[in-house]
Order: structure tokens, then sequence, then C-alpha cells
């Protein structure tokens, strides 16, 4: 690139980082994704690195934070707030590896500790008093959020030693405010509920929450109320609605310390070293933080929490690591805007932007028409993206969001696509509002809502609608009901267009000339695929699994696989349960008036009995053995089981408790009676600490089994 066009592209990189730094940092409203903000400015550093001339003191390369708002009181740091340098991939961290060890002349140890989504602030205690909380700002100076302190449960005004440790004189405290990850999809909620575009992730969520003038709004109230007339009645009124949301909000927030700057009165040698003084002190550290020996053992600590990301209470964007001596900390210096001894290892991101293409709906196999989002493919948490399920025509309305759109989208969970909703700054007029079908799309049947007042539109043409056939026979091959090979969305549309099957009653009653009607099934004139020779074989195998299995694969609404087994438990054979009664239905554990009522509604349907029949005919299991029950001790007992257990896989945990009447489920509620916390437990762990929930780990299990209840809660934490 000639030295012209180079200065033209670091002007353009420059403009557009500062503008979507001051749109992050001072406005909480970010106009680009993290993972589109990382790419720009990893441009400039190679551009900056390419032509040298360029990299100005001014340069957000070499710039720390963001502005100072001007509703604010300043505070200027006893010590400056670093920004840290990231990497992407092994072979970055590897570099930095190398850079490091090769400035010591020995490999150091290692922190490594999970890179929090939050706010980063600083606190100073001065003889165990908090006197300020600030904002980093531009690393030198941040902003006074002192007086929002004292509605935040976590954060103490007076620090609470452990006995017998010494409170410093002086101790600024570094840290990161959050919310944790179901308070943050509460306050989306919120937001949405009152028709305001949703935060994009929860730092700006924290940062927005965390900078009110919550004094100013307590002013603005107490001259309202002095006021009391008819007219200022409805603005007192929405003043203190607005007080009382910020005040809630303000209570969900959380504290994790993850540092230190200026002390007096404080001998500290290792990072690490000053998290167990920050812990002794009363302050919250994290759980998680580990010192490594090794480059290896760096990799593993990365390795771990990339799969267990969303085990933790918080969202996490990536690891930081950090040379564990101070003094080698301090020998290897800082940059004018990061220290050379941390390193943040970013992970795939999982908020993202793309463009919104078009909002299509699917038919469900039990007739739910559902709206779904088809957009500019793209990368999120480690995969491609296309589609993403919008839910109802009302939650597209509740999310703003309209066709041609630039929209955040996340991955919830590493797994599912969501919308968040749309970028309102980049709108050009050009976007259009979804409407929502009143015709199916496969079968032309007027929708209907199922009840007055429900927000779902389903199909009523259940039998032969050819989008709920397919639905239905790709159900019964998925790994929750039959768990049959081969039979999926594909092989059900082969089944259906060349006419092989009318309904799913005949599915078990295939053969290779009924497969041989179709190319899809062929790889010659007279010769079935091996797809249509493995389909045949798994169609014989799965006539013999278990009840609950069969009662999945049926597509009854609101039967999962933990309401059929709960369901098969009590009604061992189909013709017990088709017998029974919406009374009998409802009083089965885990069941409940809505899901019986289905059932009952379900097995109403003549046709359903057929297809009833023909499986029976065609040598479908229709009843489970029947097996005598050993002693219950833990009848009655609610428990969930997470994390991992040695000597066990999670289903075999699970089958050991429930073999002696436990009743395991897959979250921590109030009806929870104890949890077991393995290696790893994450958030499920935390919860029932904060339900005052007993906890018990793998020694704890182990006497459960054996010596019952009593015993296993000599051990709980």
């Amino acid at each position: 690139m000639s030295a012209d066009n180079a200065r033209l592209r670091w002007d353009a990189l420059v403009a557009q980082i500062r503008e979507a730094g001051h749109a992050y940092h001072d406005l909480d409203s970010p106009t680009l994704s993290d993972a589109e903000y990382d790419a720009l400015f990893r441009e400039l550093l190679e551009l900056e690195d390419s032509h040298p001339e360029l990299a100005s003191e001014d340069s957000p390369t070499r710039v720390r934070g963001g502005a100072i708002s001007s509703m604010f009181t300043e505070v200027t740091h006893l010590m400056p707030m670093y920004s840290l340098d990231n990497v992407f991939d092994a072979d970055e961290l590897a570099a930095w590896h190398e850079r490091t060890e090769k400035s010591l002349g020995f490999v150091p140890e290692y922190l490594c500790e999970l890179k929090i989504d939050g706010l980063a602030v600083d606190l100073v205690y001065v003889n165990g008093t908090l006197t300020t909380m600030a904002t980093r700002g531009d690393g030198k100076t941040g902003e006074d959020v002192t007086y929002n302190v004292q509605f935040i449960p976590g954060i103490p005004s007076t620090l609470n030693p452990e006995k017998g440790v010494a409170v410093p004189v002086l101790v600024e405290v570094r840290g990161e405010i959050f919310f944790p990850v179901a308070a943050f999809e509460r306050i989306n909620d919120e937001q949405y509920d009152a028709g305001l575009p949703p935060f994009s992730n929860p730092r700006n969520a924290a940062a927005g929450t965390l900078r009110q003038r919550i004094d100013k709004r307590e002013e603005e109230l107490a001259e309202v109320r002095t006021q009391s007339t008819a007219r200022t009645q409805a603005k007192l009124e929405r003043l203190e609605a607005e007080y009382a949301r910020s005040v809630r909000r303000l209570n969900g927030l959380q504290l994790t310390v993850h540092g230190l700057g200026a002390t007096d009165g404080a001998t500290i040698e290792r990072q690490s070293d000053a998290y167990a003084l920050l812990k002794s002190l009363g302050l919250p550290t994290s759980d998680y933080a580990k010192v490594e020996g090794s480059s290896d053992g760096v990799a593993s600590f990365i390795a771990h929490f990339h799969e267990h990301r969303h085990d933790v209470i918080h969202e996490i964007d990536g690891i930081v690591i950090k040379v564990d001596r101070l003094d080698l900390q301090q020998q290897l210096g800082e940059t004018s805007r990061a220290p050379r001894w941390a390193i943040a290892y970013k992970y795939p991101p999982e908020v993202v932007r793309t463009r919104l293409l078009d909002i299509q709906v699917n038919v469900g196999r039990t007739g739910r028409v559902t709206p779904f989002a088809v957009m500019e493919p793209v990368r999120v948490a480690g995969s491609t993206v296309a589609m993403a399920t919008l839910h109802n025509a009302f939650e597209v309305e509740r999310k703003g969001v309209l066709i041609g759109d630039l929209v955040f989208l996340r991955k919830a969970g590493d797994v599912i696509p969501e919308v968040l909703g749309p970028v309102l700054e980049a709108r050009t007029g050009d976007e259009r509002p979804f409407v929502m079908p009143t015709h199916c799309p496969d079968c032309s049947a007027e929708l209907r809502p199922e009840t007055e007042g429900d927000k779902d539109l389903r199909c009523p043409n259940a039998r032969t609608c050819p989008g709920q056939l397919m639905e239905r026979l790709a159900n019964i091959g998925s790994r929750k009901a039959l768990d049959i090979e081969g039979l999926g969305e594909k092989s059900a549309i082969a089944l259906l267009e060349s006419g092989i099957l009318a309904d799913e009653g005949d599915l078990f009653s295939l053969t290779e000339a009924d497969l041989l009607r179709s190319s899809y099934f062929t790889k010659g004139a007279n010769e079935l695929s091996e797809n249509a020779k493995v389909i045949l074989a798994q169609l014989e195998l799965a006539k013999s699994k278990p009840l609950w299995r069969v009662l999945v694969s049926l597509s009854i609404r609101h039967v999962g696989p933990p309401t059929a087994q709960a369901i098969t438990s009590v009604f061992t054979s189909l013709d017990d349960l088709v017998a029974a009664s919406t009374e009998e239905l409802a009083v089965v554990d885990g069941i409940g008036e809505k899901t019986a009522i289905a059932i009952g509604e379900w097995c109403a349907e003549p046709w359903h009995l057929e297809i009833i029949e023909k499986w029976r005919t065609a040598g479908v299991r229709m009843a489970d053995d029947v097996v005598e029950k050993g002693p219950q001790p833990l009848a009655g007992l609610t428990m969930v089981i997470t994390g991992s257990l040695e000597g066990f896989t999670r289903d075999s945990a699970e089958a050991a408790a429930t073999d002696l009447g436990a009743k395991v489920t897959g979250s921590v509620s109030k009806k929870t009676d104890l949890v077991v916390a393995g290696e790893n437990a994450g958030s499920k762990r935390d919860k029932a600490e904060s339900l005052g929930i007993p906890v018990i780990g793998l020694e704890g299990f182990l006497l459960l089994l054996s010596d019952g209840l009593e015993k296993a809660l000599t051990t709980a934490e």
C-alpha cells in the first residue's frame, strides 16, 4: 500500500474506531459488535506496523478507555488502569508466550482467570472504609459512581476482614461490575416490554445501570412530591416507577475483584497473593482463577472454559492470562496502552451483527406456525448461522425488528441462534415490517389461535398438512425420540413427496420395494443406497425401544423425554395411557392439567389410534416390562446433579439416585432439596448456595446412595 493510501485508510479506521468507542464507552449503546471492533483495531495495528509514521500518540492503539461524561465528578486513579491487548488463536497466544519468556529468560507461572463481560471499576478503601468507586474512564481519570454503591448488595462499604487479617491503610481495588446472565435476560425483557431497544450485551446493560445519577433522580422526586397537584400526580407516578426500576437494576449488579492498584500496609509478591488478600478482606473474588506453570497448562484452562463458558453465572468473552509474580510484571513493564505481562485470549464472538434479509414461517410437528429470521450468513460462537427463530408475531413486534434491518445476533448457550434486536442507528428507511400470514404456507388452511388470547397461531390440518407430516417423521428419527439413524428432514421429505408414506402410521412397515420407488433411496436402477439400508435396519431396532421413546415419537403436545419418562413410570403400557382419564393423568408427578388435557385430546382422535394400531401390528413395543422396585429410601427427595462425578456418567449418576426413589431435575429452584456438585459445577451450584439449598460433593453422593440423606448432609458445604 502506498503512503498516501495508507494515510487515507488510517484516517478512515481511526474515525470508525473512535466513533464506535464513543458509542460503546460513553453512550453504552454500541454500533459495532465486539468482533467487528476487534477486526478494525487489528487492521489499524497492522497498518501502523507497516507504516510506523502513522502511529501518533492519540491513535486508538495508544489510548486507554473512553472519555469522561460531564454528568459525573472526575476521579483520578491512584495508579493507571490499563487496557489489555488481545489474541484470538493458539498461534497468537504462543507468540505472546515466546516474547514474555524470552524477555524474562525463563518460563514464569501464569495466573489464568475468566474475562467477565462487564464494566471495569476502581474502588479505593482507606482504613477499611470505601471512599470512592469510579469507572475506568480514560485509564487515568474515571467517573465517580460512589453514590450508587449503597444500592449494590455485594460491594462492602466497610471491609470485613477474616480473623487475624490486618486491614491495609490504603488499598486500591480493580474489579468488574456485571449482571448475571439471568438478570441480564430479565432486563432485556423489560426493555422489550417498554418498547425500548435491548442491550446488546451484559457489559452495556451493566454500564448503563451503574452510570445513572440516582442522586439527581432522588432530588427530582423530592421536589415533585412537594407539588401535590393533580397535574404533577402523573409525573410523580412516572418518576417513582423509573426510580424503582433503576434501584431494582442496581440491586442486581455484582462485583468480582481482579487486581490491585496502589496499596499501603500490604506486602504482596504475586497476583494470586493479591486475590487471597482481597478475599480475606471480605471482597468478592473469582472461584475460577488458577495458577498454571506452563503454556500447556494455560491452553488447558482456555480449552476447559471454552467448553464450560456457560456454566458460570456471568457471560465471559475470553480468558485473561497474567504473569503471576509482581516483580516480573514490573520487569516486563507496559506500553502506553496495555501491560506486557498480561494478555486477553478472546473466544469466538457470541454477539455479532448481520442483515435480516427476510422473515419466513415454519410449520411445526404440532401445527404451531413459527416466524424465523433469514439472515446474511455470519460466523458466531464458532459456526456459521443463517437462520434464527423469532417465536411468534408478537415477539417480532416486541423486538422491533424490520425486514432489511441490521440486527444484533447471538448464540444463546452457544447453541441456539437468537436475534436480540435492531441496530437502530443503521436504518435507512427502506426496511419493512413483517406481516404474519393468515393461512398455512404448506396446506393453505386458515391459521387460528388454539384459545382466545393465545399468541401462537396453529394450522388445524394436523393429519395431512405436509409441513406437520414432515416434522413429525423427522421427530421420530431424532435422538430424543426413537433415535433412528438416517431418518431426518431430507429422508422425511423424500418419503412423503414420493408417496411412499401417507403419514407416519406406515413407517414401521416400510420394505425394500417401497424405498426403491424413490431415487433418494437408490444408487442404481434396482439397488438401495447405503442410507436406505441403514434406515431399514434402524427401524427394526427401534421397535424394541422403551415405551417413553415411543410416546415422544407420537408428537403429543407438551410431551418431551422427561414428561414421557414420568408418564411411563405410572402407565407402563400405551393401552393403559389411552384409557386413562384426564384426572388420572394430571396427578402424575411432573405432568399437570395442561399436559393431561393435551394427552387426552390426542388420544380422542381416531386417526391417532390408527397410527398406534399400525405400529403395534408392525411390531413396535407398546408396553414396558414391569420390574419390581427395590427399597425407595430417597422417595420424596428432589435433587439436581451438576458437574462431573468420578466413577459416574451423568446418566448413571441420575439412574443411581432415581433407582432409590429420588427425583432428579435439570434446574435448581426453591423446590430443590439437594444439589450434588461435582467438578466444574458452575452456576447451578451458585444458585443453590444463594437459595440456601444444601450442596454435597462426590463423597456426599456416595453416602447418599449407601447410607441415606442424613449421612450425606454431614458433608454439605
